[in-house]
């Protein structure tokens, strides 16, 4: 029995792209990477949702949707905010696929 399978040597971006799911996959888990990101430096940092959100001039609603995981809906702007409060700065860059 000599089987081919189309899908044998191919990787899970291949079948999620296949499917159109890979641009919202890749959002998704960028947004998980800064959220914990941002989360991880508020916990080192000693700093409540209430004090991040008022010195980043926002609501506490709005820091929540940046904390959510699964809310791929991130202005620069606001990531550029929580990452000055916290002492850090934003890096993007594009890369060739």
């Amino acid at each position: 029995m000599n089987k081919h399978n189309a899908h044998i040597g191919s990787d899970f971006d291949d079948f999620l792209a296949e499917d159109g799911l890979l641009e919202t996959a890749t959002a998704v888990a960028i947004k998980r990477v800064i959220a914990w990101q941002i989360a991880e430096a508020m916990k080192a940092r000693g700093l409540s949702k209430k004090a991040m959100a008022e010195r980043m001039h926002t609501s506490r609603s709005h820091l929540d949707r940046l904390l959510d995981a699964s809310d791929t809906g991130l202005t620069l702007d606001t990531l550029s905010r929580a990452a000055q409060v916290l002492g850090y700065r934003v890096r993007l860059e594009l890369a060739a696929t």
